[in-house]
């Protein structure tokens, strides 16, 4: 009698487990797939997280640039106006500056205005340079 009951033991175990892996595995299944969509979720979400907070830097970064550009603009400004300021009826200056370029700066044609502030052009002379410089006219 003892191994009747121990093979009717088994068997109804053996029947139970069917019947809960008959139904367990398929509810596992379902419970696993739901699992793996909030971890998706989550890892969709937090990605969505780590966008916001590059853009914003970015934001950030960009209003930041923007600020300095202007900080550098008014000062070109501030020193483009103390130069003019400077330069405001100051002629002996001006001409001190020009002369030194002058003095600086390769062999230059220089047009010095007329009477009528029309500058004196010596295209004669130009044209004479060319047609020397290829042979038609001699010295």
């Amino acid at each position: 009698m003892k191994n009747l009951a121990e093979k009717v033991f088994i068997g109804t175990m053996i029947l139970i487990f069917t019947i809960i892996g008959g139904i367990g595995y398929p509810l596992y299944n379902v419970w696993t797939s739901e699992q793996a969509g909030i971890a998706e979720l989550k890892k969709a979400e937090g990605n969505r997280k780590i966008a916001i907070q590059e853009a914003e830097a970015k934001k950030e970064s960009a209003k930041s640039l923007a600020e300095a550009e202007i900080i550098r603009a008014k000062g070109v400004a501030e020193a483009n106006r103390i130069i003019g300021d400077s330069l405001k009826n100051n002629e002996a200056y001006l001409r001190y500056l020009w002369i030194r370029n002058l003095e600086d700066g390769p062999n230059q044609i220089i047009y010095v205005p007329t009477e009528a502030n029309l500058p004196l052009l010596e295209s004669s002379r130009h044209i004479a340079d060319n047609l020397l410089s290829k042979g038609v006219l001699n010295d």
